[in-house]
């Protein structure tokens, strides 16, 4: 196992921060800032335990078989079609609300 290379694992758990696989003799963990650059509600609406995945490798620890992995290095998006992708959760949405919480304030 090497920094850079494309691996196909298994995924063994789903947790809210990442996800857990694992290959050969080696565990994993795809944190979830690795996943994707935009928001991701629930990592478990996308994966499922018992899924094949194919993961670009960040780190290797060789003495204790534990790699460092990434989803989205694994799996880019044109940049053209990101700008396409609407982020319904997150900081959008707060500055949408923005305005109307100050209108209601200034209310009060």
């Amino acid at each position: 196992m090497e920094k850079n290379e494309m691996i196909t694992c298994v995924i063994t758990g789903i947790q809210s921060y990442g996800i857990f696989v694992t290959c050969d003799a080696y565990q994993g963990l795809v944190h979830i800032s690795e996943i994707s650059d935009h928001y991701i509600d629930a990592i478990d609406a996308l994966f499922d335990v018992g899924d094949d995945i194919t993961l670009s490798i960040i780190e290797v620890d060789e003495k204790k078989k534990r790699l460092r992995l990434s989803y989205k290095r694994a799996h880019p998006v044109h940049p053209k079609i990101q700008k396409t992708i609407k982020i319904k959760k997150g900081f959008h949405s707060l500055s949408k609300a923005l305005p109307h919480w100050i209108d209601e304030a200034k209310k009060m």
